[in-house]
């Protein structure tokens, strides 16, 4: 890991977990609650306590956090912030939220069990699974690269270029066929399997591949897949719905207003067809605890091809790093062991799963951040990951 990223985390640890809190800015503080709720958190000595890392919210970076911490070394349950800065009122501890890229790791779960029923290989071309789809120089992408992020095919286009013009757009439809159709249409970033670019386009021609082979839609899929076989009553996805079903914390975003100030908008309710079978699943800490205890013991994607998810491609990315995404999870070095998991980022919320690879110690969190697809990692974020893990190697 660089040197920079080190050392920001290293202020995090310092910030986030030995200082507390901090100031809130002044275009927070005009809509804050005087007072912020915090939920008492239920801690094991075995297990890290993150209660300074959630002191002080709301604060500038993020109104809410849930956090779940499991596995054989110990638990610990902790949350704290706002539903909505408008009441007040505590973050709801059952809240649903948007998990983003998390979903890229119930994608991958799905096409794998797939895989192992002999309905897709991992060593075959995209393109025949969608010729009418996946064009001539994008012929050689096997559908392990689109997985794993060294197919070299580039971002599709979007309207606008600031968030203020993708919230003026947070309706819009995005067709998985467009966005594909968009996205081949340009050169190839790499040749298939030489590089590794962490995109969303790879998931969302795997979604389509799920849909050509079983003959049913993605999200049926993995609701028959996983999300009924493991029980997660609050976790869905939504489709073409804007808004969150059921009790959620509201997400915000910093950003310009219409009398020309900066400020906080509720971004909780906005289409996510653009992220799609790579990014719209919503659910609960709960829900994401129990899908991550499941998955690393082998109870959703069993035997060898489980190991396809703890496997890194043996290529350097975009900057020449060792690659650092498998198929559907991510890894890193902390506290001197590996952790993988993956994290999510929708406008208003981050969230991620994270364990050790034997369940030792586990991680989910949900942070309602106000920027949480900024090119800085939200604060909260950076506490949470290094207080459970410890600082990377």
């Amino acid at each position: 890991m660089r040197k920079s990223t080190r050392t920001l985390l290293a202020a995090a640890l310092v910030l986030g977990v030995a200082a507390g809190p901090a100031a809130l800015s002044p275009a927070f503080a005009a809509s804050a609650p005087a007072s912020a709720a915090t939920a008492p958190a239920a801690t094991d000595p075995a297990s890290p306590d993150l209660s300074a890392v959630l002191a002080g919210l709301p604060r500038a970076d993020a109104t809410a956090a849930l956090v779940r911490v499991g596995g054989t070394e110990g638990v610990w349950r902790g949350g704290a912030g706002v539903h909505d800065v408008e009441s007040g009122a505590p973050a709801d501890p059952a809240g649903r939220f948007r998990a983003g890229s998390v979903t890229k790791v119930f994608t991958a779960a799905t096409v794998l069990q797939l895989a192992a029923e002999g309905r897709v290989d991992l060593d075959r071309t995209a393109r025949s699974y969608l010729p009418e789809l996946v064009p001539g120089r994008y012929a050689a992408v096997t559908v392990r690269q689109l997985l794993n992020h060294t197919h070299g095919i580039p971002a599709p286009d979007f309207p606008g270029t600031t968030v203020e013009e993708w919230y003026e757009n947070r309706f819009a439809v995005h067709e998985p066929e467009e966005l594909v159709r968009s996205a081949t249409a340009k050169p190839r970033e790499f040749r298939p399997g030489t590089r590794q670019h962490y995109l969303n386009i790879g998931y969302t021609i795997a979604g389509l591949i799920v849909e050509r082979v079983t003959g049913d839609s993605f999200e049926a899929q993995v609701g028959k897949r996983i999300l009924r076989p493991l029980g997660l009553r609050d976790t869905y996805l939504p489709g073409r719905e804007a808004g969150i079903r059921g009790p959620y914390n509201h997400g915000y975003q910093l950003m310009r207003l219409e009398d020309g100030t900066t400020g906080l908008r509720d971004v909780s309710v906005w289409r996510a067809t653009d992220g799609w079978a790579a990014g719209d699943l919503i659910s609960t800490t709960a829900d994401l605890e129990r899908f991550t205890r499941a998955l690393f013991a082998g109870r959703v994607v069993r035997g060898p091809l489980l190991e396809e998810m703890f496997t890194l491609p043996k290529v350097t990315d975009l900057r020449g790093d060792p690659a650092a995404f498998s198929v559907g999870l991510s890894m890193k070095r902390l506290g001197g062991r590996e952790v993988w998991g993956k994290t999510g980022g929708r406008w208003g919320y981050n969230a991620a799963i994270a364990s050790t690879r034997h369940g030792e110690r586990t991680l989910v969190y949900s942070v309602n951040s106000t920027d949480a697809k900024g090119q800085d990692t939200n604060r909260t974020v950076l506490g949470l990951m290094v207080g459970a893990y410890g600082l990377p190697d």
